[in-house]
C-alpha cells in the first residue's frame, strides 16, 4: 500500500495535520516505555536527529506528564500512550501530549481526545475491534502485538478495511519494520530496540541516535 497520505481519513480535521504528516512521511514512531528517563528533551532531540520525529511516552512511565511538557520544547511531536482512563487523557493534553494512545478499545478516552481537538490511537488486534476502533472515529489503529500476528495479519485486516490507517506496534525492529509497511501498514513502531532501556538510563545518546538512524533507514531499504 502506498504511504500514508493516499489513505482516506476517519476524522481528519485541520488540528490533525501536523501529527498525521509526521507520522506519514516517517512512516515511523518511536515509543517509550521506561522505569527512568533522564532527560526528555535530549532524548526526543536524539531520536529526531536519527530520523524519527513522533514520540509516545506512556503512563507505564513513572511522571509521565513531566516527561511530555519537557520533550514538547524539541521539535518533535509529542503524544501520551497506554492512556487507560479520561483522567489520564485529560492529564496528559494538559501536559502538552498533542496525540492520545490507548492499548485497546477506550470511548472515554476517544470522547475526549474529540472533544480537544486532537488525534487518537487506538489498540486493537482482531478484524471486530478494528471496526469498533473506526467507529469512535479514531484517526488510527495500533495493532497489538504486531509480531505475534505478523505481516499477513495487515494485508488480510485492509482487505475489508482498506482504507485504514494500521500502525504496527509489538516486536517491531530494524529487521522486520520493511514487512509491515510492505504489508500494508501506515507506520510502525519503534521500541525498545531503538531505545533500550540501559542506554537511556546511561544518557547514551549517540547509541540511540545510531538505532534511530538504523531503523529509519531500513524502512527506505
Amino acid at each position: 500500500m502506498p504511504s500514508g497520505s493516499t489513505l482516506s481519513p476517519v476524522n481528519d480535521t485541520v488540528h490533525y495535520m501536523p501529527t498525521i504528516d509526521t507520522i506519514g512521511d516517517d512512516r515511523a514512531m518511536a515509543l517509550i516505555r521506561a522505569s527512568v528517563i533522564p532527560d526528555a528533551a535530549a532524548l526526543a532531540d536524539t531520536l529526531v536527529a536519527g530520523g524519527i520525529h513522533a514520540i509516545e511516552f506512556t503512563y507505564t512511565t513513572p511522571d509521565v506528564e513531566t516527561h511530555i511538557t519537557r520533550a514538547r520544547s524539541t521539535d518533535a511531536v509529542i503524544g501520551a500512550g497506554s492512556v487507560l482512563t479520561t483522567a489520564q487523557a485529560r492529564s496528559a493534553l494538559d501536559a502538552g501530549a498533542q496525540f492520545l494512545v490507548t492499548p485497546g478499545l477506550s470511548a472515554g478516552v476517544a470522547e475526549v481526545a474529540a472533544a480537544a481537538g486532537v488525534p487518537m490511537m487506538m489498540g486493537a488486534f482482531t478484524p471486530s475491534e478494528v471496526m469498533q476502533a473506526l467507529a469512535q472515529g479514531v484517526w488510527a489503529v495500533k495493532v497489538f502485538p504486531a509480531q505475534t500476528a505478523g505481516p499477513d495479519h495487515f494485508a488480510h485486516l485492509l482487505g475489508p478495511l482498506p482504507t485504514s490507517r494500521l500502525i504496527a506496534s509489538g516486536g517491531v525492529d530494524a529487521s522486520n519494520a520493511l514487512s509491515f509497511l510492505s504489508a500494508g501498514a501506515y507506520a510502525v513502531t519503534a521500541g525498545s530496540s531503538v531505545v533500550p532501556a540501559e542506554a537511556l538510563a546511561d544518557s547514551d545518546w549517540a547509541d540511540i541516535r545510531r538505532r534511530a538512524a538504523a531503523f529509519t533507514a531500513a524502512l527506505r531499504s
